[in-house]
């Protein structure tokens, strides 16, 4: 498997594929960081050519995650590697907690140990679900979308493609966020949100529409 990224993110990215024994031909890409060296951890390969990852692809698997956790860059990312021949494969911990019913888990899904996806949910493709972050149930997740630490997603939440949503932030039952929303780390989403907006506070208010 491929990683893209081999910063911040990307370590989580490990510890997970680590613990899951799925160390096997593993590298690491990133052709943003100067004098980043040649091996993670003086284990793990770091490549910086594209050509380099068509040929991984092409010679030794197809599959890469994302170790980047914005949720603007991991579209563009995958958009820029599927081109290059590669198949976005989901990263799952054992450690989460992952309903027994009902529930899509798109492509391309980072989900980190103890959050928790509850039954009668759908994640769309590239997700990033990190610690402690809850999806209950009848939740639907647009691609990419963030959720940081300790998040809570109450049940028949929709939320549209690209969104963040900040550490211990808490969106209640029946609201509906539009794409590319943030919201801040500690809010409290009553209502409904539209697209490309800010919102913070308890109860969150828009801040910034972009």
């Amino acid at each position: 498997m491929l990683v893209i990224g081999a910063k911040g993110f990307a370590k989580e990215v490990l510890e997970i594929l680590h613990q899951n024994n799925q160390l096997n031909n593993l590298h690491f890409f990133d052709d943003v960081n100067k004098n980043i060296g040649e091996y993670l951890f003086d284990t793990f390969p770091i490549i910086n050519s594209y050509t380099h990852a068509k040929t991984l692809f092409k010679e030794v698997a197809p599959d890469f995650t994302i170790g980047v956790g914005n949720p603007t860059v991991r579209r563009k990312l995958y958009q820029c590697f599927v081109v290059l021949g590669g198949e976005l494969t989901s990263v799952i911990s054992k450690n989460a907690e992952i309903g027994s019913y009902d529930i899509f888990i798109g492509k391309g899904c980072n989900i980190l140990p103890s959050a928790v996806v509850a039954n009668g949910s759908i994640l769309g493709k590239g997700c990033l679900i990190y610690y402690n972050a809850m999806v209950t149930h009848d939740c639907i997740l647009g691609d990419f979308v963030e959720l940081a630490p300790g998040a809570t997603i109450l049940g028949r939440v929709e939320i549209g493609d690209n969104c963040h949503i900040g550490a211990n932030a808490t969106l209640l039952p029946n609201v509906k966020i539009g794409a590319n929303v943030v919201v801040g780390a500690g809010a409290v989403v009553t209502k409904n949100l539209p697209d490309n907006c800010v919102a913070v506070g308890i109860p969150a208010k828009i801040i910034k529409k972009h």
